[in-house]
């Protein structure tokens, strides 16, 4: 079965920086799309930047543009999340993604979820 780890998360105080892990098993799990989502409480679970692995090409949620950033290691099959500057609003439980579809900007494309790792941002 497929499998998608997520490690990384924690505590961490205001304009501090943390960098997340997806790894997905098997290696012969291929999908076409990667990415990270994440809920907080009370609300939807919302895509925060998601990767079209055939061409890299990424799609940044507003709120983490230019402080968050995406990147991938083909031979490992794992997929990063490095995010710089963090706020308070930016806790929340983070999830890893993949699609099989080349559609990678919205929610209802991705199907493989991981458990997902809590990202606190507190002082």
């Amino acid at each position: 079965q497929v499998k998608m780890v997520e490690s990384g998360g924690g505590l961490v105080q205001p304009g501090g920086s943390l960098r997340l892990s997806c790894a997905a098993s098997p290696l012969t799990f291929r999908p076409n799309t990667r990415g990270w989502f994440r809920q907080a409480p009370g609300k939807e679970r919302e895509l925060v930047v998601g990767i079209r692995w055939i061409d890299g090409m990424t799609y940044y949620a507003d709120s983490v543009k230019g402080r968050f950033i995406i990147s991938r290691d083909n031979a490992k099959n794992t997929v990063y999340l490095q995010m710089n500057s963090l706020k308070p609003e930016d806790t929340a439980v983070y999830y890893c993604a993949a699609g099989s579809t080349l559609n990678f900007t919205h929610k209802q494309y991705y199907e493989y979820w991981g458990q997902g790792t809590q990202v606190t941002v507190s002082s």
